[in-house]
């Protein structure tokens, strides 16, 4: 089955054995965050620790090429002919690489794939909700005064319930400017009203997570009468807990109601997931068809933030 993804983070999407490589390149001791090679957490907070441990890692253009390229070929063995990454800029800086090196390792590593599997990437540039206003504009202005071409959108995340929506319309309104694609993560652990506030505030087209609207009915509406596309994770979902089980996952309800959907794997080996096993779920376990399959893979490469050529192309490959 052809794949696409427009919802993952990059240092999320970190093999454990390239995370092993690289601690021992820098001699850091990760017995507390990988075993068996498999990362080690329990819950949220544990998660996160153990997520910005395994980041730790990447410290140099190189190593963000590396992992930019690790990632897009397995997409690409999955079937995967698109996907879009989430870069942080402010987490490149707190291990000392710039946003120059970021943005050229990144492009390189998907640059070097493509030549290798065919696969097509495009970057989204992110700021982190909860380090506040300030830093997101900071990074705003930074995306927007160094355009890059395969740096195609701009979003946020973390801590959905820090701050309000419009403190950070100032950042988005930026980053539009610069003719970026627009995404939010909202949806996920705030409620339904996050989405509303997302849509009103920072003129996004599409949302991250975005799993609890089906708890408002008239954000159902909405979010399918302004063609509003949702970047789904589901195993991601249950894995942090935000449904107990996939029998209570909305992603069918959400589908049935016309509301636009794509299927992505968030971070993926923190969740023992892949894109593939993440389709895969999303057909045996949400009840949708492969037909239903299929058109969200389609509704991901109509949402990408890329050119039109390349859409068409891509379209094409389906």
């Amino acid at each position: 089955m052809v794949k696409a993804e427009i919802h993952c983070h990059i240092e999320g999407a970190a093999h454990p054995a390239l995370v092993q490589r690289l601690a021992r390149k820098y001699d850091v001791d990760l017995s507390d965050t990988i075993r068996d090679g498999r990362y080690i957490w329990t819950d949220f907070t544990s998660f996160l620790n153990c997520y910005d441990r395994a980041s730790s890692v990447f410290r140099s253009r190189e190593d963000y090429r590396l992992l930019t390229y690790d990632h897009y070929c397995r997409l690409a063995e999955q079937g995967a002919i698109y996907g879009e990454v989430f870069g942080s800029p402010d987490h490149a800086a707190q291990m000392g690489v710039d946003y120059g090196d970021l943005v050229d390792a990144m492009a390189a590593g998907i640059d070097d794939a493509r030549q290798e599997s065919g696969i097509e990437g495009r970057i989204i540039m992110t700021c982190v909700r909860h380090l506040g206003p300030h830093a997101a504009i900071a990074v705003a202005e930074t995306v927007a005064a160094s355009p890059h071409p395969m740096v195609t959108g701009f979003g946020m995340g973390g801590d959905e319930r820090a701050f309000a929506a419009e403190d950070f319309a100032p950042a988005f309104e930026i980053a539009s400017d610069a003719g970026l694609g627009l995404t939010c993560h909202a949806g996920e652990f705030a409620d339904a009203e996050s989405v509303h506030d997302a849509l009103d505030n920072l003129g996004v087209t599409r949302i991250g997570h975005g799993v609890r609207s089906i708890e408002d009915a008239k954000l159902v509406d909405r979010l399918v009468d302004e063609e509003i596309v949702l970047e789904i994770c589901p195993v991601s979902n249950i894995a942090l807990g935000v449904y107990q089980d996939f029998a209570a996952h909305p992603l069918k309800r959400l589908f049935d109601a016309g509301v636009s959907l794509t299927i992505n794997s968030d971070d993926p080996p923190f969740f023992d997931t892949t894109l593939s096993y993440d389709y895969q779920t999303a057909e045996r376990d949400c009840g949708l068809g492969a037909e239903a399959i299929d058109r969200c893979t389609q509704t991901a490469i109509e949402a990408a933030f890329i050119d039109e050529p390349t859409r068409k192309r891509l379209l094409a490959r389906l």
